[in-house]
């Protein structure tokens, strides 16, 4: 297994990136990178600063559920960038940036993945990994938004047993997704450079070229599920998202839109962290 080091991802990522890049942030085991980040300075506009870790003890996803990862089995990532001023539906940033991390996955040969509105990578059936947005306290400079990613690597470098179930049935591994697992330094590279030109293509026009985009990376497209709000609950098939992001259900005839919640297939008893 590799070591994964500040010098060693740097000497990877494409100039491009690189020089935009204020800082990148190498921890052997921190509690939360997104946490770290929102407590850290914030960038200048048009900048991005990058924690990371193959070991994070207290790890977040929304609704403030946990996100597990046993040590050396994954990655756990997250970027600081300022924008000048909030974008329009901005929650619609973590669809783009699903997109994104499934583009980036497509380099090493890991095909047929697809996004769970809103934040859920899936491959094989299972949950690959996930992506968390927060939108740090305002400044002068702009608004800053620090994106996490949690990515599941190879479950047989875990000195524990992995607990293979979640809302999606079963979680996987990139290792099972591809011939060759690639190294955790060039899986660190292209998910950076992806994320950086994810949110800058998205600082510039918005979600609209992800939505033209999004039906060939949509898990939920089609299938009967439920959703949990805070005003609610809903029921229905998937009929795709709107232009601004919006879960489109078709609930017996009735078109129905949802900014946030939380969805499960119809039939699945529960949900898990």
């Amino acid at each position: 297994m590799s070591l994964l080091t500040n010098d060693s991802i740097c000497e990877v990522i494409r100039h491009k990136s690189r020089a935009y890049l204020d800082n990148l942030e190498v921890f052997a085991e921190i509690e939360s990178t997104n946490s770290y980040l929102l407590g850290q300075a914030c960038p200048l506009a048009g900048r991005f600063r990058v924690a990371l870790t193959e070991n994070q003890t207290a790890g977040r996803g929304r609704m403030d559920r946990s996100w597990y990862s046993p040590p050396s089995t994954g990655l756990c990532m997250s970027m600081a960038y300022t924008f000048r001023s909030l974008p329009e539906n901005i929650p619609s940033l973590s669809l783009a940036i699903g997109i994104g991390i499934a583009q980036a996955l497509g380099r090493f040969a890991v095909h047929d993945v697809s996004v769970k509105w809103p934040n859920d990578i899936v491959a094989r059936g299972g949950k690959l990994g996930g992506v968390l947005s927060e939108i740090s306290p305002l400044h002068a400079a702009g608004v800053t938004v620090v994106v996490g990613i949690g990515l599941n690597l190879d479950f047989e470098n875990s000195d524990t047993e992995v607990d293979i179930t979640n809302r999606l049935g079963r979680v996987v591994d990139l290792a099972s997704c591809c011939d060759e697992l690639p190294s955790r330094t060039a899986v660190s590279a292209a998910l950076i450079e992806s994320l950086f030109d994810t949110i800058v293509r998205f600082e510039t026009d918005g979600f609209s070229p992800f939505h033209e985009l999004w039906q060939g990376y949509d898990w939920l497209r089609g299938q009967e599920v439920a959703i949990e709000t805070a005003a609610g609950r809903g029921e229905g098939v998937v009929e795709g998202v709107d232009p601004d992001g919006a879960l489109v259900l078709n609930a017996k005839g009735d078109r129905r839109r949802f900014t946030s919640g939380s969805v499960v297939l119809s039939g699945q008893a529960g949900e898990h962290p």
